[in-house]
């Protein structure tokens, strides 16, 4: 742990001056805002088409209702952030050892452990302060193009806004819980790889190819955190409530599945951190 404090002062120092950094931060919310603004746009043109030929109005009916798209949002972002982090944790370590930045710090007396939990309390950091703006610019654009309320059918509250708020915060929760197992892969990746190139691509390349094939390993599957959260072939629980909050009532729920992933990822990135901190003892630097 000698060096710790000096290490993470570096990380933050350089982060705050590289552009890297701030993509990191700045990308799933841009993304999310343009997703939102385009399907407004999409609606608006729908609801246009539908009063000229005059047919029902569709927006009026089931598009006007925030929650749905600000769940789809979060869905969208969670996803792409999830990615960059494996990504970026993978790059990060990596790249400094082929600069030799790494070999300076270890000069100044950090050692390679306080130097790899350094990175990865950096990395944290980086994380929280990207989902925090995701979370917030999420919110405020679905607020400025629909209405957050209740789902309402032919005068019927089908579920209340106090239910879909708890919903959303619970999926929100569960797809939060991933991320830092993400993190601690990627680094793991990169104390294994031997170049920056050759992590980022081997950490997306099993990231990607654990999510493909997950659905073929049947109940194993529920021991991968990759299950949880939002990806490309999606069975997190957010993706469920993205239904819940549009009403529908065919929404399978799992106690099991939920426990899981609960108690599943964070005993994983502890044992990635663990073996990462047992093989950067023997990496050469």
């Amino acid at each position: 742990m000698d060096g710790f404090t000096t290490a993470l002062k570096a990380e933050i120092y350089v982060a705050l001056r590289n552009n890297g950094s701030r993509v990191i931060v700045l990308l799933p919310a841009v993304v999310v805002m343009l997703q939102l603004l385009l399907t407004r746009l999409t609606q608006a043109g729908q609801q246009a088409r539908d009063t000229l030929l005059g047919g029902t109005d569709i927006d009026a009916q089931i598009g006007v209702n925030a929650y749905g798209h600000y769940v789809d949002g979060l869905t969208t972002g969670l996803m792409l952030l999830a990615l960059i982090l494996v990504a970026w944790s993978a790059y990060s370590f990596s790249f400094d050892r082929d600069t030799g930045a790494i070999r300076h710090m270890l000069i100044r007396r950090v050692s390679r452990r306080g130097l790899l939990l350094a990175k990865l309390c950096h990395l944290h950091i980086t994380a929280i302060t990207s989902a925090l703006l995701l979370l917030i610019c999420t919110t405020v654009v679905s607020a400025s193009l629909w209405q957050f309320g209740p789902v309402v059918e032919d005068g019927y509250e089908l579920i209340g806004s106090d239910e879909i708020q708890q919903e959303i915060l619970l999926g929100l929760k569960l797809a939060l819980i991933p991320l830092p197992t993400s993190i601690a892969f990627g680094l793991l990746i990169s104390i294994l790889c031997q170049s920056a190139t050759q992590a980022v691509t081997t950490a997306l390349g099993c990231t990607i190819a654990l999510d493909i094939f997950k659905g073929l390993l049947g109940d194993f599957s529920n021991y991968l955190y990759v299950s949880y959260q939002p990806s490309l072939i999606d069975q997190s629980y957010l993706q469920g409530v993205s239904r819940i909050v549009r009403g529908y009532s065919d929404v399978m729920i799992d106690e099991k599945v939920m426990q899981m992933n609960l108690w599943i990822p964070i005993p994983e990135m502890l044992l990635f951190v663990l073996l990462a901190l047992l093989l950067i003892q023997r990496k050469k630097m």
